[in-house]
């Protein structure tokens, strides 16, 4: 797999980390590049880590990745220590990601969320999120998903500000909806 800069990135064999397909990362990078330099980005449910290392690339100052898997874990650390700078942060933390986040004592510009399509993780994720004010006060985050699988919702505290399609992979995207910090 290669990602910006026509890096390649180390990947685990056949789906079990689902990679983001190639034309849904640029196009998020797209949307939200003009403030990637020096954001502090949240990868849930990181699979390979491409997100991650597209976050890295293009300049955020710290990538943390949260994935279950052992082995993804250990591939994402190594793609993300060959292209990272002096500069930058990054940590990949193994476990489950609600257990994950209720841990995480920060805020963070931009999250991505993808969890496998059909775990019952988008609702709690995103309270969450919300409830321990883990998204910075202009943060969004990004939730990829499958439509027939989970419908976008409000949750409190969170509201969507856009929603993009790209063949069979949504992305809604959440901000503050009670800016009260």
């Amino acid at each position: 797999m290669r990602i910006y800069g026509n890096r390649l990135l180390t990947t685990l064999p056949g789906q079990l980390t689902r990679p983001t397909s190639a034309k849904v990362r640029e196009a998020l990078f797209n949307i939200w590049q003009e403030s990637i330099e020096g954001c502090h980005w949240l990868d849930l449910c990181a699979g390979n880590g491409s997100m991650g290392a597209e976050a890295l690339c293009r300049g955020a100052r710290e990538v943390i990745g949260v994935e279950k898997y052992g082995k993804a874990c250990r591939i994402i650390n190594q793609n993300w220590q060959k292209i990272s700078k002096d500069n930058q942060q990054f940590r990949v933390i193994q476990g489950d990601v609600i257990k994950v986040l209720k841990s995480l004592d920060k805020q963070f510009d931009y999250i991505y969320f993808d969890p496998p399509y059909a775990s019952q993780l988008y609702q709690p994720v995103l309270g969450i999120i919300s409830n321990y004010k883990l998204l910075a006060y202009q943060g969004e985050i990004a939730v990829e998903h499958n439509p027939k699988l989970w419908q976008a919702i409000e949750i409190n505290g969170l509201k969507i500000c856009r929603k993009k399609s790209y063949g069979n992979t949504f992305l809604t995207f959440y901000e503050n909806s009670d800016i009260t910090y």
